[in-house]
């Protein structure tokens, strides 16, 4: 019923692609008059708009002009003119949706249309792409436009300043990477000064690649993170001992079939474990009685870890090994969607250091979480969110469930002539690269360019040893060879080219039918443009590649040969998009075997009794549909699981998020208090603290006795570091009586308290007033206080986010008593939020009473007064899957001259309240 609606009204998709025909309409007629515009004057209507919003019009009603404006302006500074469906694509991104435009259909410059137009307002257009390379070059590129029409354009890439980042995020369109968007904000959140943070309010996002850095990364949290205690020896002890341990199979009792062996490998949801028989010979290897005792557990935690790396992590596939900047080896992820490296992120919970165990390098300690979000949560932030892809129709419910984004399908502006043929599938992987081998030099010969899709590194390497051995010519590119990436993927059109890659998602470089010829005049000329043969070079090469152009397209087109299916048919849709671009020819065809892993895993009863049935010889193939589809649903059964654990992870991190946001915001409001707001903090934190001594230690019936005098007399002075005696105020009023009733006490105490405050700010003001006089910058109470808070603030958060990650892991225990493990940790994690608020205000109480002013040499004071902002961690890494090693807690500004009284040793409870011993807290 569904598809003859869609043949009598038309799909939503097209009834909503018409609904935008009359704002094309009414850009198209706007062109001629703007064409007729000097340079001078079409720059003038960025002016005028600016003035038309500031005296109330919406950004709606100036979509036409804008857009033509626009498009006239890509004509005069880049030499390229919107498409209509570019127009309708720019539309979708500024209606706050997704634009799925297929490779070759130009989004980069779809892009500046709703850009400009939501630039226009001041407050920051970020357009996120997926690497450094593709936000510079499209900074450089896109701004050009830009900045003939007086916007400014930023780019954020890694290894700038805060200046660089500040003056970026300035810039009414920022050309930026998903991390380093949210590591700024990570960093922005644990800075000790407003006017150190480099962000401004999140207004408005495109995503290129949406789909790439919303789902494939959504399961990837950022972290920042430092080192944390733990010894890494149990890693590398965990590691001798899984080679003795034979791999088995899992019990299913519904067959009567017990587990055998000593650990079980489960490839579908990536799992090892490992059975009793395992587990007791592990315990008697290590000579333990047993490895559930409490003592023992870390010991199993890494026994855990270790399975995980020799069962499920596969060099080539999963990691590297290279030589890192220090000049020792490191295990290196590689990223599955993308094929690309991912230096800096490590993967949590001991198992990077259980495969570097593995792999026989140096183990490197875990790490501790300073700060994390995920992007799904960052990315929520944002007034208004976009995305441009080629390939998000097939997660269009996530889309709508996770982010609320729709997701709508921009028609191609030329037809689309691809022919996507039926997948091959042989008995054997040795079968299927044979085969490969035979189709390549074929194809080859007739002059067809071949782009050839691995999914790892491993294969890719492999294949391309085999095509050496037969002598054909071609280029590999994968996460080890990626140096001249934008130069390979631009010549993969050429003639006869044969071209090994990984995954093809976020490679930001059409493929040209008969080559690049501008990309082959950069790298004869030296990649410089002012060469004196430049433009020789490059009309040579105009030439060439047009001529070859003639015989590929003679020839088919560029033909896509994929080796095995991804888990996601996305990506094998991004791989064979880059065939067929702008109503080219093109082919595409996928080789397949019974061992790869997809079949292997998900679908292998089914194909193999299809194999069996229809009695394929050895070394024979299967091409069917029917066989394609089968594939496609296993395809199907990946991302919905996929998507479930998505989900799951989400539940749990909106926990975490919500706690983020109220935790932020506090120290959002401790950092920008002024004195008054900063002494109502400390205020309501003795308050609290009064309230609840007199609720532990007044009696509920009746009047305390001298007993309950006394110990509310120690409580005061081991909090405050002051002397109370139960015959003095606040114990006794003035006459020499008791307090009438517990308000009556509490006020009194309040009121004593307040008293040395005021005592204490006094001494701050003579030490200045006296002693340093002659001295700029020596702190005064206030700014030695709120420095004291935020540093206060991070040693909890820090601890908190430590004790909420041990809860994570056990929480799905509650499961086997018949509760929601969500729901506790919902609860659980409730109660713990409020625990660490308590206990920042108790600090803080304590502390402004405990720290002694200090007492520097001038030159001291001069040097430290001048890094009274300083951001945190000056040491501390960032990390994707998990955060590298970093320096210890954060310190800085006025506090960091001050000290508590006492002079707080190594082995005594740290001030800062985390209740940790100093050294191994702020002195670490």
């Amino acid at each position: 019923m569904q598809r003859v609606l869609s043949k009598i009204f038309g799909t939503s998709n097209d009834r909503a692609i018409k609904r935008m025909l009359p704002l094309v309409e009414q850009v198209n007629c706007l062109e001629g008059e703007l064409s007729k515009l000097s340079d001078a004057d079409l720059r003038g209507r960025t002016v005028l708009y600016r003035e038309r919003l500031a005296q109330g019009e919406e950004l709606d009603g100036l979509l036409p002009e804008a857009f033509a404006t626009v498009r006239e302006a890509a004509k005069r500074s880049l030499g390229q003119r919107h498409y209509d469906v570019q127009i309708v694509g720019g539309i979708v991104l500024h209606q706050g949706r997704i634009s799925e435009m297929k490779t070759g259909e130009g989004k980069t410059l779809v892009a500046t249309l709703p850009s400009y137009l939501n630039g226009l307002t001041g407050r920051g257009v970020h357009i996120v792409t997926v690497n450094d390379f593709l936000a510079k070059r499209d900074a450089e590129w896109m701004g050009q436009l830009h900045r003939f029409l007086g916007l400014d354009v930023g780019a954020i890439v890694h290894g700038l300043t805060d200046a660089e980042r500040v003056a970026a995020y300035a810039a009414d369109v920022t050309y930026c990477t998903n991390n380093e968007l949210g590591f700024d904000y990570l960093r922005d959140n644990m800075k000790f000064s407003l006017d150190s943070c480099v962000q401004r309010d999140l207004h408005y996002a495109i995503v290129d690649e949406v789909d790439s850095i919303l789902i494939d990364e959504a399961r990837t949290p950022l972290i920042i993170s430092g080192p944390s205690e733990q010894n890494t020896q149990i890693y590398t002890i965990a590691n001798r001992l899984i080679p003795s341990l034979s791999e088995g199979k899992a019990a299913e009792p519904a067959k009567g079939i017990e587990e055998t062996g000593d650990y079980w490998v489960e490839e579908k949801s990536h799992s090892a474990t490992f059975t009793d028989e395992g587990i007791h010979k592990c315990e008697r290897m290590l000579r333990v009685e047993n490895l559930f005792e409490p003592g023992m557990l870390p010991v199993l935690h890494a026994l855990q870890q270790a399975l995980m790396a020799h069962s499920l992590k596969r060099i080539d596939v999963d990691y590297v090994v290279r030589v890192g900047e220090d000049k020792r080896k490191e295990v290196v992820i590689v990223d599955e969607h993308t094929g690309r490296l991912m230096p800096g992120r490590r993967w949590s919970d001991g198992l990077h250091q259980a495969v570097e165990a593995k792999e026989g390098i140096t183990v490197r300690s875990e790490s501790q979480t300073f700060a994390s979000i995920t992007f799904q949560n960052y990315f929520r932030m944002y007034d208004k969110l976009a995305g441009m892809t080629g390939t998000a129709d097939t997660e269009a419910e996530e889309f709508g469930k996770i982010y609320n984004l729709d997701v709508s399908l921009i028609p191609t502006n030329r037809p689309l002539i691809r022919n996507d043929e039926a997948d091959v599938v042989f008995k054997t992987k040795k079968e299927k690269f044979d085969a490969t081998a035979e189709e390549l030099k074929q194809r080859h010969e007739a002059g067809q360019p071949v782009l050839v899709g691995t999914i790892s590194i491993e294969t890719s390497e492999m294949l391309a040893k085999k095509l050496k051995k037969v002598g054909l010519k071609h280029t590999v590119l994968n996460a080890k060879k990626h140096e001249h990436e934008s130069e390979i993927v631009a010549q993969a059109g050429r003639k006869g080219a044969i071209t090994i890659s990984t995954n093809m998602a976020g490679r930001g470089t059409d493929i040209l039918l008969g080559g690049n010829p501008e990309q082959m005049a950069l790298q004869k000329c030296d990649h410089d443009k002012s060469h004196p043969d430049y433009e020789a070079t490059l009309a040579k090469f105009e030439g060439q590649c047009a001529t070859e152009r003639e015989e590929v397209l003679a020839a088919g087109g560029l033909h896509i040969l994929g080796t095995e299916r991804h888990e996601s048919r996305r990506i094998d849709n991004q791989l064979r998009g880059r065939s067929g671009r702008q109503g080219d020819p093109g082919s595409s065809q996928f080789f397949l075997s019974l061992e790869d892993d997809l079949l292997r895993i998900f679908e292998a009863d089914r194909v193999k009794q299809w194999w069996d049935r229809v009695g394929v010889e050895e070394g024979e193939a299967i091409e069917n549909r029917m066989l394609t589809r089968v594939i496609e649903g296993a395809q199907k059964k990946v991302e919905s699981r996929n998507f479930d654990i998505r989900k799951h992870l989400l539940d749990y991190d909106n926990v975490m998020n919500k706690q983020r946001q109220a935790f932020y915001a506090r120290r959002l409001t401790a950092m920008s208090a002024d004195d008054e707001a900063l002494h109502n903090e400390i205020q309501a934190c003795l308050e609290g603290y009064v309230v609840g001594l007199l609720e532990r230690h007044w009696p509920q019936r009746g009047d305390p006795e001298d007993d309950d005098y006394v110990e509310m007399a120690h409580a005061l002075e081991a909090q405050f570091g002051i002397a109370f005696s139960i015959v003095e105020a606040p114990f006794r009023t003035a006459e020499g009586g008791r307090a009438g009733d517990r308000d009556e006490l509490g006020h009194a105490i309040l009121a004593s308290l307040n008293a040395r405050l005021d005592q204490k700010k006094a001494e701050g003001r003579q030490l200045r007033d006296e002693e340093y006089a002659d001295v700029d910058g020596y702190p005064t109470f206030e700014q030695i206080a709120r420095d004291l808070q935020l540093q206060i603030l991070d040693a909890q958060w820090k601890a908190h986010l430590h004790t909420m990650d041990a809860l994570r892991e056990s929480i799905n225990l509650r499961g086997y008593a018949q509760r929601d493990p969500k729901l506790e940790y919902q609860r659980e994690g409730f109660g713990l939020f409020g625990e660490m608020e308590q206990r920042i205000d108790d600090s803080f109480a304590e502390f402004v009473f405990r720290f002694e002013y200090p007492r520097p040499k001038p030159q001291a004071v001069a040097r430290r007064t001048e890094g009274a902002a300083t951001a945190a961690p000056a040491g501390a890494k960032q990390g994707g899957v998990t955060g590298a090693a970093a320096a210890g807690p954060v310190a800085g500004g006025a506090a960091a001259g001050a000290v508590a009284k006492g002079k707080v040793g190594r082995n005594d409870p740290c001030p800062c309240g985390s209740g940790k011993k100093h050294k191994k807290c702020c002195a670490a």
